[in-house]
């Protein structure tokens, strides 16, 4: 089993630190697919006791995270593209409301909270971190939410799209190519800027579709990652 470092400890219960601290593992490869872990060895690891660790594991096997097999044990999943599929379609539906909405709604400080992180984005270009990149990433997309006043919905989506994070990720570590991932945000945030909703709906789209057009080579090349 790889190693399950111990993480500070995050506001809320044990079971939800144990949770994020494993799904965090499994959607950055850390863990990676096929890999057999128990309840004692992680409960061993974050110093914490197995129920928390009993409750963790069942909500990953209800992300389809984690597969639990009366014979073999708990075993990290397999990447499904059905599952990544899903979860980029339902967030290309909802994000093309959001930049709608942000087209007409956002002001100038949460344009400049924007811009900002666009900023960062192109420093992960100079130094390299596609760890950060994808933190980057996200923030920028958490951003739009937030200041569409939709935090709750970005939550929610959030809870399908693990499969669809680790694709993503994959394709970051495989491809160093980012330019194309940070353009499409400079896109977006352009046409927001300049209040153009039909160019802003169709940047989001096309930016959401990224994923499709390397998966089938990632599979080819990680053919043991991919259900």
């Amino acid at each position: 089993m790889n190693d399950i470092s111990t993480t500070k400890r995050i506001n809320g219960s044990t079971r939800d630190f144990v949770y994020q601290t494993l799904k965090r593992q499994i959607v950055n490869w850390e863990l990676e697919p096929g890999t057999k872990i128990s309840e004692k060895e992680v409960a061993d690891k974050l110093k914490v006791s197995r129920t928390p660790v009993r409750e963790a594991f069942l909500k990953l096997a209800q992300e389809e995270l984690l597969g639990v097999f009366p014979q073999s044990g708990t075993i990290i999943s397999q990447v499904d593209l059905q599952l990544v599929e899903e979860g980029r379609f339902v967030r290309e539906q909802i994000e093309r409301a959001i930049v709608i909405e942000a087209c007409s709604t956002l002001d100038e400080e949460q344009l400049f909270q924007l811009e900002t992180n666009m900023t960062m984005q192109k420093l992960c270009l100079e130094k390299g971190s596609y760890h950060r990149l994808f933190e980057l990433d996200e923030e920028f997309h958490r951003l739009l939410f937030e200041c569409c006043n939709k935090v709750r919905t970005w939550n929610m989506i959030r809870q399908m799209n693990s499969h669809f994070d680790r694709l993503r990720i994959l394709r970051l570590a495989s491809n160093p190519d980012w330019d194309v991932v940070v353009s499409h945000h400079e896109a977006i945030f352009e046409h927001i800027s300049n209040r153009d909703v039909e160019k802003a709906e169709e940047a989001i789209t096309k930016h959401l579709k990224l994923v499709n057009l390397e998966k089938e080579e990632l599979k080819k090349r990680y053919p043991g990652y991919f259900k």
